[in-house]
C-alpha cells in the first residue's frame, strides 16, 4: 500500500488527514481503504488455493466460518472454471459418432 506524503502548509489541515484530496490524483496514485486492501488479500489467498484455517489466520477473523462465509463466492467460481476446463478437455476427447 503506497502513502501519499502530504504537502498541505496549513497546520489545521495537517492535523486532520483527509487522503481523498486531489494530491494523489497529481501523484498519480490510487485511494485504497484498508478494508479494500484487507479484503483484496483475502480473495487473492483464497483464489490462490490457500487453505481457508490460514487464511482466518492472516484476515484476524475469531472464527473459520467468517472466512467461509465471506469468501464462498471465490470458491464457487473457482469450481465452475474448474468444471468449465474438465467439460473442454471432455469434449476434445470424446470421439465423433456416425
Amino acid at each position: 500500500m503506497t502513502v501519499a506524503r502530504r504537502t498541505d502548509t496549513d497546520p489545521a489541515r495537517r492535523a486532520t488527514p483527509n487522503w481523498n484530496t486531489s494530491d494523489e490524483a497529481v501523484a498519480g496514485l490510487c485511494v485504497i481503504r484498508l478494508y479494500d486492501a484487507r479484503h483484496g488479500t483475502g480473495t487473492l489467498l483464497t483464489t490462490a488455493g490457500v487453505a481457508p484455517r490460514i487464511v482466518m489466520k492472516i484476515l484476524g477473523h475469531s472464527q473459520i466460518s467468517i472466512t467461509i462465509d465471506v469468501y464462498t463466492h471465490v470458491v464457487q467460481d473457482t469450481q465452475r472454471e474448474a468444471m468449465s476446463h474438465m467439460d473442454r478437455l471432455l469434449r476434445k476427447r470424446r470421439p465423433e459418432r456416425e
